[in-house]
């Protein structure tokens, strides 16, 4: 019988073919002992349930009713990605009370939005998997880390990511900034060169890059495995069954 190759967008049970690319899958979890994840996309679908684009547009209303809607491009306005507006008041106004309150509202969303989220397909067995082989975890987030933590907490994971860092008021160390990666790696004492950044973002490949750590993507889609493809990465799954496949013969 014969397994998809690495990239292949189906999550249904099958096998695994031997290619270069799922030889390199193979060393890239077999050297390492440390593993920084992404949180909305390789743990779950965090806006699954409070769709991002409706939140985002919450918080053009927000900006909006504060007087400050000025400050936004249209392209910021019609972005499906609330963190776009809040970058774009945070690159006029850093340090600003209105960045803070801004941040803070869509902290809130997030949290909201944790109980309708959706486990990304064979995250929770791989992540309990991983961790009972002895690999350390931690969470490397554009998104708040209350909101990670209330995730992982409500899936039964929270022992599985004793480390969580997310977005902070400092909105200049959002990923691609490696801050978060870095002060992931410290607080695991943790070696670069034995850890691996899980993301499904071209910023999560930057500061995986800039953190000096090997990147595997996740992408769900053609699309998204295209964008990573462009940005550099050399390892895309379209299912982290295939990381499940690579676990388990261990």
């Amino acid at each position: 019988m014969v397994r998809r190759p690495l990239g292949s967008h189906h999550d249904g049970p099958d096998t695994l073919l031997v290619t270069p690319e799922t030889a390199r899958l193979a060393s890239l979890v077999a050297s390492a002992r440390y593993v920084l994840w992404d949180l909305d996309g390789p743990i779950c679908r965090l806006f699954a349930g409070y769709p991002a684009h409706q939140i985002a547009g919450e918080l053009v209303d927000r900006i909006d009713q504060l007087g400050m809607g000025a400050l936004l491009t249209e392209q910021e306005r019609s972005s499906n990605d609330p963190q776009t507006a809040l970058r774009g008041v945070h690159e006029r106004h850093r340090g600003s009370d209105l960045v803070l309150e801004l941040e803070e509202w869509l902290t809130r969303r997030e949290v909201a939005a944790v109980p309708k989220a959706r486990p990304t397909p064979y995250a929770d067995p791989l992540i309990r998997t991983w961790s009972s082989l002895g690999a350390e975890f931690a969470i490397t987030t554009n998104n708040a880390a209350i909101a990670a933590a209330a995730y992982s907490e409500s899936r039964g994971l929270a022992d599985c990511f004793p480390y969580v860092y997310g977005r902070t008021p400092n909105l200049d160390l959002l990923k691609p900034n490696p801050h978060c990666l870095v002060e992931a790696i410290k607080a695991m004492r943790a070696v670069p060169s034995d850890t691996l950044m899980l993301g499904d973002t071209a910023t999560d490949l930057l500061a995986a890059r800039r953190a000096g750590v090997a990147f595997l993507g996740y992408a769900r889609n053609d699309a998204k495995e295209g964008l990573l493809r462009d940005a550099g990465a050399e390892a895309v799954v379209g299912s982290l069954q295939q990381v499940l496949d690579v676990l388990r013969p261990r």
